[in-house]
Order: structure tokens, then sequence, then C-alpha cells
């Protein structure tokens, strides 16, 4: 039997516990199933949340630091980040820990689930986030305190810039290294599954310096680096048929973007934006589909990955047996992939493709097919059977 492949858990909060034990055992399952005995999953537990602050004074204490450092692979139930005051988000600390700069999210229409929009089975997108540079990287002061008062004085002396008395400030930086290096990501991953297209999504004529630099270093990359297997749309002479063996390059304006991804989502496919609207653009995309909880994701690096449902803590279910543990067995799908199990996760999507098929599903998808609600153990354990029986 090979060694096993360790890897961390943190289970998270509210709902968190339920939900990744779900995914576990699901994901033991498949890798059994798939491998036999020549592989398997070492999941070692690390504590981060409301229960390390408790217990260790810190939601992210050094032990779960030290073993982020060492292992560099981890599968993370939602975590509570308070809003407007209190811990920085954990969710940030991690990517900046590890160095995570990809935040990859597959949103793709399953059936079953009740769209808002006419036409959801056109929905098929992949969206590459930045994910350690921007407003994210947490560059702010209070209006009233005294760092902010020193950057008023600051501006006003050095650059004639005179900002209100009661202005928070925030700093948006944006690099020229971090963008080429997710764009890398983002074609590469496009060249490999054969993608269409890749959209630049950005807000360049109003931040020209960082977006619209984002947008010009993308560009630059495809342009340079790809001998030819991009195509930008103003060389397509307004054509709507790909040369063969290339993928078209272009790029949409924010706003613009949310309009078309509602009323034309078959014309994108994958989209790459930086940190702040990558960040709007995911949740976005996957209300289109229906039900965000069921998404999962990935943050990604050189040298590691956390892998999470990109849904909330939902304190308010915690203990009741009816969240859907979907979300974070999808993210648990995009680590087997990572990890060179990509058999174990095609014996998932099988298993969740049935399980809707046959209307056996938690309450959040049941009441659009008119069925009986599974609670998220029945639902876990009727995944397993699936995956079992190989179907």
């Amino acid at each position: 039997m090979a060694s096993p492949i360790t890897i961390l858990k943190i289970d998270g909060d509210g709902i968190g516990p339920e939900i990744t034990n779900s995914a576990v055992t699901v994901i033991d399952s498949a890798v059994r199933r798939a491998y036999k005995s020549t592989k398997k999953i070492n999941w070692l537990t690390v504590p981060a949340g409301k229960v390390a602050q408790k217990e260790f004074g810190s939601s992210l204490p050094k032990k779960t630091i030290d073993a982020l450092k060492r292992y560099r692979l981890l599968l993370k139930g939602p975590l509570e980040t308070p809003v407007g005051k209190g811990i920085r988000s954990l969710n940030v600390q991690l990517r900046l820990l590890l160095d995570l700069y990809a935040n990859i999210r597959p949103v793709k229409y399953m059936n079953g689930l009740e769209s808002p929009i006419k036409n959801p089975e056109r929905i098929d997108m992949v969206i590459f986030r930045e994910n350690t540079d921007d407003l994210y990287t947490g560059i702010e002061w209070p209006y009233n305190s005294s760092e902010a008062n020193s950057l008023r004085k600051f501006l006003k002396k050095e650059f004639k810039i005179k900002l209100d008395s009661d202005a928070g400030i925030g700093i948006k930086p944006m690099s020229k290294s971090k963008t080429e290096r997710i764009t890398r990501m983002a074609l590469n991953y496009a060249i490999k599954n054969r993608r269409r297209s890749v959209t630049i999504m950005h807000k360049g004529n109003i931040m020209k310096y960082t977006e619209g630099a984002f947008r010009e270093w993308a560009y630059s990359v495809a342009e340079n680096e790809y001998g030819g297997k991009f195509i930008k749309e103003n060389e397509l002479n307004g054509s709507k048929v790909l040369p063969k063996g290339k993928i078209l390059i272009n790029d949409r304006i924010a706003d613009n973007m949310f309009q078309q991804i509602i009323t034309r989502p078959e014309s994108y496919d994958i989209i790459l934006a930086p940190n702040l609207n990558g960040d709007y653009i995911s949740d976005a995309a996957g209300a289109l589909i229906g039900d965000i909880g069921i998404l999962g994701g990935a943050n990604i690096g050189d040298n590691g990955g956390v892998f999470e449902a990109v849904h909330g803590t939902a304190d308010k279910y915690a203990g009741l047996n009816v969240a859907n543990p979907m979300g974070i067995i999808k993210a648990g799908q995009m680590m087997l992939d990572h990890i060179g199990l990509g058999k174990a996760s095609e014996l998932i999507s099988k298993a969740i493709d049935y399980s809707i098929k046959e209307k056996r599903v938690t309450k959040d998808i049941a009441r659009y097919l008119g069925s009986k609600p599974l609670g998220t153990s029945e639902f876990t354990e009727n995944l397993i059977k699936k995956i079992d029986q190989g179907v």
C-alpha cells in the first residue's frame, strides 16, 4: 500500500462540522472505490474559527499555522468573519499565508435546480480570481485614526490631493507580477481543458493604473508567452467563428460583465478578474444556477491549496441535520483533481448526478423538485451507496 496523503481539515463554524465530515466520508469512499488499497488520505484536523478562539485565544493558532506550512493542503469548512470590526478574515489570512494566488470557481448548471434565468443550461463558466492583491491586502485605516490623518496631510502636501476629514482610507495595490501569474494559470487551464474563451473583467476605464493595468498585463502575457494560441476579439474582424486551434481572449468592463452573464451567459467561458471583481462576479454567477450553496471553490498557489464551499456558516441551521454538504463535497472533488485522484472525483460527480436525478436531495433542492428532503446524514449515506455501487 502506498503512503497515505496527509490533508488538513478545518471543521469550520456553524454548519461547518456537519458538512465537512460529510465531505470527508464521501471522499474516503470514492478514493477507496477508485483505488482500492493503493491510495488513502490521512486526515489531520486542525483548529480554527470560534472553537479555536475559545480554546487557544486565537482564531488561527500557531499549531494550525505550522501544520499549514508543513502540509499545504486543506479542506476547510466555512469560517465566520465579523463585519466592520473584529478579527481579520481568516480566509484572507490563509490565502496570504500559503500564497494561494488563484481562487478558482467552476459554475455550471445542474438539472433540477430552479434558476432565475430562462436558459440556465447555457451556464458553464470557470472564474479565476486573483487572490492576494487589490483591496483584500487590508491596507486601510479608520477615518479618525492617526494614520489616516497623517496620510491626508501627506497627500495634501506632496500631491495637492485633499481628502475629507471624515473619510476612511484604503489602498488598492495591483502588481504586474501577481497579475501575470494568475493570467498564466487561467490561460494554461483554458488550453488544457479545451475551453473556447478567456474574458478579462476589469474597471480600467476608471481605475486606469490598477484595473486598467491588470487588463494590459493579461493581454501582454497571452500575446507574448503563448505562441499565437490566443486571438483577440478585434483580430476576428467581426467573425463569430474562431480559427482552428485558437482560443479567444477578450475583455469586458465590470458593470457590463454583470449584465452580460445574465443576458448572454453562453458567451462566457473562463473569466479572469482582479480580487474584488472576482469576489463579486463569483457569487453573481453562482446565483444564476439557482443555488450558490452547491458550489465549491479552490484557492491554489504554486505549492499548496485550500478547498472550501463558497457559502457561509449558516449558524441557524447548525446541528439540525438539514444543511446541504454538496458545496464542500464539490470542493473536495477539486482537491482530488489537484492531487491526481481524478478517478475518485469522477465517481463523486456521477453519484451526485444520480441523486439529483432520483430526487434524493436535501431540503434546499428538494423544494424545487417536489420531493421529500433528505437530511445531511441521509444524503451523505445515499452518495456513499451510489459510489460503492459504482454508478
